[in-house]
Protein backbone atom coordinates (compact mmCIF):
# COMPACT_ATOMS: atom_id res chain seq x y z
CA UNK A 1 0.00 0.00 0.00
CA UNK A 2 2.45 2.84 1.03
CA UNK A 3 6.37 3.09 0.98
CA UNK A 4 7.26 2.08 4.09
CA UNK A 5 7.59 -1.44 2.73
CA UNK A 6 8.94 -0.55 -0.52
CA UNK A 7 5.96 0.18 -3.54
CA UNK A 8 7.50 -3.11 -5.28
CA UNK A 9 6.68 -5.38 -2.56
CA UNK A 10 3.44 -3.98 -1.82
CA UNK A 11 2.29 -4.28 -5.49
CA UNK A 12 3.79 -7.70 -5.44
CA UNK A 13 1.04 -9.84 -3.97
CA UNK A 14 -1.09 -9.24 -6.93
CA UNK A 15 0.96 -12.33 -8.95
CA UNK A 16 0.25 -14.33 -5.69
CA UNK A 17 -3.56 -13.41 -4.88
CA UNK A 18 -4.83 -17.41 -5.29
CA UNK A 19 -1.83 -18.25 -3.42
CA UNK A 20 -2.69 -15.76 -0.36
CA UNK A 21 -6.00 -16.74 -0.64
CA UNK A 22 -5.97 -20.37 -0.25
CA UNK A 23 -2.66 -20.24 2.14
CA UNK A 24 -2.71 -17.63 4.90
CA UNK A 25 -4.37 -18.18 7.84
CA UNK A 26 -8.12 -16.49 8.90
CA UNK A 27 -7.69 -15.27 12.42
CA UNK A 28 -9.20 -16.99 15.67
CA UNK A 29 -12.37 -15.79 17.56
CA UNK A 30 -10.76 -14.93 20.66
CA UNK A 31 -8.87 -11.81 18.29
CA UNK A 32 -12.66 -10.62 17.15
CA UNK A 33 -13.89 -10.62 20.88
CA UNK A 34 -10.44 -8.66 21.73
CA UNK A 35 -11.70 -6.08 19.16
CA UNK A 36 -15.12 -6.14 20.55
CA UNK A 37 -13.77 -5.78 23.74
CA UNK A 38 -10.70 -2.67 23.31
CA UNK A 39 -13.57 -1.05 20.79
CA UNK A 40 -15.89 -1.07 23.39
CA UNK A 41 -18.63 -2.19 20.91
CA UNK A 42 -19.79 -5.25 19.56
CA UNK A 43 -18.69 -5.55 15.46
CA UNK A 44 -22.73 -6.72 14.69
CA UNK A 45 -24.10 -3.47 13.29
CA UNK A 46 -21.21 -1.45 13.06
CA UNK A 47 -19.97 0.38 9.70
CA UNK A 48 -16.66 -1.36 9.06
CA UNK A 49 -14.01 0.20 6.30
CA UNK A 50 -11.71 -2.88 6.18
CA UNK A 51 -8.48 -1.18 4.96
CA UNK A 52 -5.90 -3.28 2.92
CA UNK A 53 -8.60 -6.48 2.62
CA UNK A 54 -6.29 -8.34 0.16
CA UNK A 55 -8.72 -11.30 -1.04
CA UNK A 56 -11.12 -10.79 1.56
CA UNK A 57 -9.96 -12.99 4.41
CA UNK A 58 -10.29 -10.34 7.37
CA UNK A 59 -13.44 -9.04 5.72
CA UNK A 60 -15.48 -12.18 5.48
CA UNK A 61 -14.42 -12.36 9.14
CA UNK A 62 -15.63 -9.09 9.88
CA UNK A 63 -18.81 -10.35 8.28
CA UNK A 64 -19.22 -13.38 10.18
CA UNK A 65 -19.57 -11.26 13.25
CA UNK A 66 -22.17 -9.18 12.03
CA UNK A 67 -20.52 -6.11 10.65
CA UNK A 68 -21.37 -4.24 7.52
CA UNK A 69 -17.93 -4.58 5.80
CA UNK A 70 -16.56 -2.44 2.75
CA UNK A 71 -13.39 -3.59 1.49
CA UNK A 72 -10.83 -1.06 0.51
CA UNK A 73 -8.10 -2.79 -1.59
CA UNK A 74 -5.44 -0.82 -4.00
CA UNK A 75 -3.98 -3.51 -5.87
CA UNK A 76 -5.33 -4.83 -9.06
CA UNK A 77 -4.65 -8.54 -8.75
CA UNK A 78 -5.88 -9.10 -4.97
CA UNK A 79 -9.10 -7.06 -5.81
CA UNK A 80 -9.86 -9.20 -8.66
CA UNK A 81 -9.69 -12.65 -6.47
CA UNK A 82 -11.60 -10.71 -3.73
CA UNK A 83 -14.58 -9.97 -6.07
CA UNK A 84 -13.77 -13.89 -7.63
CA UNK A 85 -14.47 -15.40 -4.31
CA UNK A 86 -16.67 -12.34 -2.27
CA UNK A 87 -18.57 -11.03 -5.00
CA UNK A 88 -21.32 -9.43 -2.59
CA UNK A 89 -18.41 -7.77 -0.93
CA UNK A 90 -18.91 -4.08 -1.34
CA UNK A 91 -15.23 -3.14 -2.96
CA UNK A 92 -13.46 0.06 -3.08
CA UNK A 93 -9.96 0.17 -5.21
CA UNK A 94 -7.83 2.73 -2.63
CA UNK A 95 -5.00 2.62 -0.42
CA UNK A 96 -5.08 3.88 3.56
CA UNK A 97 -3.25 7.32 2.86
CA UNK A 98 -6.16 8.85 1.22
CA UNK A 99 -9.06 6.96 2.11
CA UNK A 100 -12.32 8.38 -0.40
CA UNK A 101 -14.44 8.10 2.35
CA UNK A 102 -16.86 11.20 4.24
CA UNK A 103 -15.85 12.22 7.36
CA UNK A 104 -17.73 10.68 10.40
CA UNK A 105 -18.56 7.78 8.25
CA UNK A 106 -17.15 4.84 9.94
CA UNK A 107 -17.85 2.55 13.24
CA UNK A 108 -14.31 1.13 12.55
CA UNK A 109 -11.04 1.21 10.67
CA UNK A 110 -9.54 -2.21 10.60
CA UNK A 111 -6.19 -3.40 9.27
CA UNK A 112 -5.10 -6.76 9.09
CA UNK A 113 -1.67 -7.62 8.16
CA UNK A 114 -1.84 -4.30 6.14
CA UNK A 115 -0.88 -1.08 8.08
CA UNK A 116 3.32 -1.25 7.78
CA UNK A 117 2.08 -0.87 4.04
CA UNK A 118 0.87 2.57 4.87
CA UNK A 119 2.50 5.66 5.94
CA UNK A 120 1.20 6.47 9.45
CA UNK A 121 1.70 10.06 9.11
CA UNK A 122 -1.10 10.08 6.52
CA UNK A 123 -2.95 7.10 7.21
CA UNK A 124 -4.08 7.81 10.92
CA UNK A 125 -5.38 11.22 10.24
CA UNK A 126 -7.15 9.69 7.49
CA UNK A 127 -8.82 7.02 9.65
CA UNK A 128 -9.43 9.04 12.18
CA UNK A 129 -11.33 11.94 10.05
CA UNK A 130 -13.55 8.99 8.77
CA UNK A 131 -14.27 7.74 11.98
CA UNK A 132 -16.94 8.62 14.14
CA UNK A 133 -16.80 9.83 17.95
CA UNK A 134 -16.23 7.17 19.68
CA UNK A 135 -15.17 4.93 16.96
CA UNK A 136 -11.93 2.83 16.65
CA UNK A 137 -8.80 2.35 14.56
CA UNK A 138 -8.14 -1.27 14.77
CA UNK A 139 -4.51 -2.86 13.33
CA UNK A 140 -3.45 -6.31 13.69
CA UNK A 141 -0.80 -9.17 12.72
CA UNK A 142 -0.85 -12.89 12.48
CA UNK A 143 2.55 -13.54 13.08
CA UNK A 144 4.36 -16.93 13.63
CA UNK A 145 5.34 -17.28 17.09
CA UNK A 146 9.37 -17.33 16.85
CA UNK A 147 9.61 -18.57 20.77
CA UNK A 148 8.99 -22.15 18.97
CA UNK A 149 12.47 -23.06 17.54
CA UNK A 150 11.20 -24.75 13.84
CA UNK A 151 9.57 -21.18 13.76
CA UNK A 152 12.76 -19.39 14.73
CA UNK A 153 14.41 -21.69 12.39
CA UNK A 154 12.32 -21.24 9.09
CA UNK A 155 12.63 -17.38 9.96
CA UNK A 156 16.37 -17.69 9.30
CA UNK A 157 16.51 -19.53 6.39
CA UNK A 158 13.89 -17.02 4.52
CA UNK A 159 16.55 -14.46 5.80
CA UNK A 160 19.57 -15.95 4.26
CA UNK A 161 17.67 -16.54 0.77
CA UNK A 162 15.44 -13.48 0.54
CA UNK A 163 17.54 -10.23 -0.05
CA UNK A 164 14.48 -8.71 0.46
CA UNK A 165 13.17 -10.34 3.46
CA UNK A 166 11.38 -8.82 6.04
CA UNK A 167 9.69 -9.47 9.00
CA UNK A 168 6.75 -7.23 9.73
CA UNK A 169 6.05 -6.36 12.83
CA UNK A 170 3.02 -4.61 14.44
CA UNK A 171 3.14 -0.77 14.64
CA UNK A 172 6.30 0.05 16.06
CA UNK A 173 5.58 3.43 17.65
CA UNK A 174 4.75 3.74 21.06
CA UNK A 175 1.38 4.06 22.13
CA UNK A 176 1.86 7.97 22.46
CA UNK A 177 2.15 8.15 18.38
CA UNK A 178 -1.27 7.42 17.73
CA UNK A 179 -2.50 8.90 20.86
CA UNK A 180 -1.21 12.24 19.03
CA UNK A 181 -4.06 11.99 16.81
CA UNK A 182 -6.67 11.80 19.60
CA UNK A 183 -6.58 8.56 20.12
CA UNK A 184 -6.53 5.63 23.14
CA UNK A 185 -4.92 3.13 22.60
CA UNK A 186 -4.94 -0.24 24.01
CA UNK A 187 -2.98 -3.65 23.06
CA UNK A 188 -3.94 -7.15 23.26
CA UNK A 189 -2.04 -10.61 22.33
CA UNK A 190 -4.13 -13.42 21.10
CA UNK A 191 -2.58 -16.94 20.60
CA UNK A 192 -3.48 -19.72 18.95
CA UNK A 193 -2.64 -22.28 16.09
CA UNK A 194 -3.67 -24.23 13.12
CA UNK A 195 -2.51 -27.29 11.17
CA UNK A 196 -2.26 -27.50 7.69
CA UNK A 197 -0.86 -29.90 4.66
CA UNK A 198 2.34 -29.17 3.86
CA UNK A 199 1.42 -27.98 0.87
CA UNK A 200 -0.66 -24.91 2.38
CA UNK A 201 2.28 -24.21 4.22
CA UNK A 202 4.42 -24.10 1.62
CA UNK A 203 1.54 -21.84 -0.77
CA UNK A 204 1.68 -19.44 2.76
CA UNK A 205 5.57 -18.74 2.28
CA UNK A 206 5.09 -18.57 -1.71
CA UNK A 207 2.69 -15.80 -0.85
CA UNK A 208 5.11 -13.75 1.46
CA UNK A 209 6.27 -10.22 -0.80
CA UNK A 210 9.94 -11.60 0.07
CA UNK A 211 9.50 -14.67 -1.49
CA UNK A 212 7.17 -13.28 -4.54
CA UNK A 213 9.72 -10.70 -6.08
CA UNK A 214 12.65 -13.62 -6.21
CA UNK A 215 13.87 -14.68 -9.74
CA UNK A 216 11.25 -17.94 -10.57
CA UNK A 217 14.87 -20.03 -10.61
CA UNK A 218 15.62 -18.92 -6.78
CA UNK A 219 11.95 -18.54 -5.92
CA UNK A 220 12.04 -22.74 -7.05
CA UNK A 221 14.70 -23.65 -5.34
CA UNK A 222 14.05 -22.04 -1.78
CA UNK A 223 10.57 -23.70 -1.46
CA UNK A 224 11.97 -27.14 -2.66
CA UNK A 225 14.48 -26.48 0.19
CA UNK A 226 11.69 -25.27 2.49
CA UNK A 227 9.70 -28.35 1.39
CA UNK A 228 12.62 -30.79 2.86
CA UNK A 229 13.10 -28.82 5.99
CA UNK A 230 9.28 -29.00 7.43
CA UNK A 231 9.21 -32.76 6.25
CA UNK A 232 11.90 -33.30 8.66
CA UNK A 233 9.98 -31.23 11.17
CA UNK A 234 6.74 -32.37 10.45
CA UNK A 235 6.92 -36.47 8.67
CA UNK A 236 3.50 -36.75 8.79
CA UNK A 237 3.02 -33.54 6.16
CA UNK A 238 0.81 -32.16 9.06
CA UNK A 239 2.68 -28.65 10.04
CA UNK A 240 0.98 -26.95 13.57
CA UNK A 241 2.15 -23.62 12.96
CA UNK A 242 1.36 -21.34 16.31
CA UNK A 243 0.40 -17.59 16.29
CA UNK A 244 0.50 -14.51 18.13
CA UNK A 245 -2.50 -12.28 17.03
CA UNK A 246 -0.65 -8.60 18.06
CA UNK A 247 -3.80 -6.07 18.08
CA UNK A 248 -3.50 -2.75 18.38
CA UNK A 249 -6.84 -0.82 19.15
CA UNK A 250 -7.33 3.50 18.95
CA UNK A 251 -10.63 4.78 20.33
CA UNK A 252 -11.54 8.11 18.93
CA UNK A 253 -12.64 10.23 21.58
CA UNK A 254 -16.65 11.11 22.11
CA UNK A 255 -20.06 9.37 22.68
CA UNK A 256 -19.51 5.70 23.31
CA UNK A 257 -16.01 5.63 23.15
CA UNK A 258 -15.45 4.09 26.32
CA UNK A 259 -13.55 0.52 26.13
CA UNK A 260 -14.39 -2.45 28.18
CA UNK A 261 -10.85 -3.47 28.75
CA UNK A 262 -10.75 -4.60 32.05
CA UNK A 263 -7.37 -3.67 33.28
CA UNK A 264 -5.99 -0.21 34.51
CA UNK A 265 -3.14 -0.02 31.86
CA UNK A 266 -6.15 -0.35 28.65
CA UNK A 267 -4.15 -3.53 27.59
CA UNK A 268 -6.53 -7.02 27.03
CA UNK A 269 -5.50 -10.67 27.57
CA UNK A 270 -7.35 -12.86 25.32
CA UNK A 271 -6.66 -16.72 25.16
CA UNK A 272 -3.79 -17.35 26.76
CA UNK A 273 -2.15 -13.90 24.79
CA UNK A 274 0.17 -11.94 27.26
CA UNK A 275 0.05 -8.32 28.36
CA UNK A 276 2.47 -6.33 26.62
Amino acid sequence: MGANGGADLASSFGAVAAEYDAARPSYPAALLDAVEELAGRPLAGADVLDVGAGTGISARALLARGARVTAVEPTAGMAGRLRAVSPGLPLVRADGNALPFRDSSADLVTYAQAFHWTDPARSVPEAVRVLRPGGALALWWNLKDRGVPWVREQSARMRAACPRYHGHRPYGGPPEDLSRSGLRVSTAAVRWERRVPLGTALLDQASRSYVAVLAPADRERLLAAEREALLAAFPDGVVVEPYVVELVVGVVAGAGAGAVDGSADGSANADGGARR
